[in-house]
């Protein structure tokens, strides 16, 4: 950074001083606990002779336990991507309104999970289901690691509950899958040939301000090759709402780019490899008992409220180690 010129690439540089930044907190946070730590071993040794001094001793271990695995986290974060932003898309599976109502279920609890890790939240589209529910929403998350994170939903989620939709009130299982790519700059090389775009403009549905349902300012992208849809309608422009769109597609492109690189290193080991709706990953029980259970790690929490209002972090740090020792 002290380079000459560094800052005529104002683009670099803003990397660059992105990076310095993140690790510059990582190694502040690792000194601030070796200096803890070596208070709790002088506070240790009063505490045995001093019993009065035990609660002290267990409040500020749990204290540091508690930010020695914050900080175990952010070692778990080594691909290409994970440190940042990440494009999220939930789409509602077979099964009519059940499954549209689950999908906007789903949407809730990563917001309300991204609200709780300090994320800033875009909406970009969300298409509303013929009775209730959502067709299919995406959003996108800044934050640092916010890849990494969200890394960790993708996959098929299945939810057994009574279903309000059925007169009967049976017991129904819905599908949704969560699909994530990252967020990525334009420089990224991804080739993107026009004549292989299909786009199309719609009038925008549901909340969005004044110009929802004026004008045909929403923009759907097909990537014919791919089979690709990225669509935004939460921009007033037309023009804004495509370049948008774009910036989702090249995301896409860049995160198959990555699946098919994993997929071939998962056949050169002779592993099963993920293919969307073929890979459940978590079950979402309501009915007849409550259980939320990670079917790739086997952690599992009775809470299902709980889990639903957006506590996830178990889920995801059980799993990110998993990967990690993988």
């Amino acid at each position: 950074m002290q380079e000459p010129g560094f800052w005529d690439d104002q683009k670099r540089a803003a990397a660059v001083s992105a990076d310095h930044s993140r690790t510059t907190r990582k190694l502040e946070s690792f000194r601030t606990l070796e200096s803890e730590i070596d208070d709790l071993e002088t506070l240790s040794g009063l505490a045995a002779e001093d019993g009065s001094l035990e609660a002290e001793l267990a409040d500020q271990l749990a204290d540091v336990e508690r930010r020695l695995d914050e900080l175990e986290e952010q070692r778990l974060f080594q691909g290409r991507y994970d440190a940042g932003d990440a494009v999220v898309t939930v789409h509602s599976g077979a099964g009519g309104t059940d499954s549209q109502d689950w999908a906007e279920i789903l949407l809730r609890m990563y917001l309300r999970w991204a609200q709780r890790r300090g994320f800033e939240v875009e909406l970009t589209e969300a298409s509303p289901g013929e009775e209730a529910g959502l067709k299919s929403a995406t959003f996108v998350v800044r934050g640092e690691n916010a890849y990494g994170l969200f890394s960790a939903e993708k996959g098929v989620h299945r939810l057994v509950r009574l279903s309000p939709f059925d007169a009967a009130h049976r017991r129904h299982t819905s599908f949704a899958l969560v699909e994530v790519s990252p967020l990525v700059e334009d420089d990224v090389d991804v080739e993107i040939d026009d004549n292989d775009l299909r786009i199309e403009t719609y009038r925008a549905s549901g909340a969005g301000g004044q110009h929802v349902n004026k004008t045909d300012s929403a923009v759907r992208i097909t990537h014919i090759p791919t089979k690709i849809v990225v669509q935004c309608q939460n921009e007033r422009s037309q023009s804004s709402n495509k370049q948008t769109a774009m910036k989702l597609l090249r995301s896409k492109l860049v995160e198959l780019q990555e699946q098919r690189r994993r997929e071939e290193l998962a056949r050169e080991k002779g592993e099963a490899q993920d293919v969307a709706w073929g890979s459940q990953i978590r079950s979402y029980v309501l009915h007849p008992y409550t259980m939320v259970k990670d079917h790739r790690t086997g952690y599992e929490m009775g809470d299902a409220n709980r889990v639903l209002d957006g506590d996830l972090d178990g889920f995801v740090h059980e799993y990110l180690v998993k990967s990690a020792g993988a």
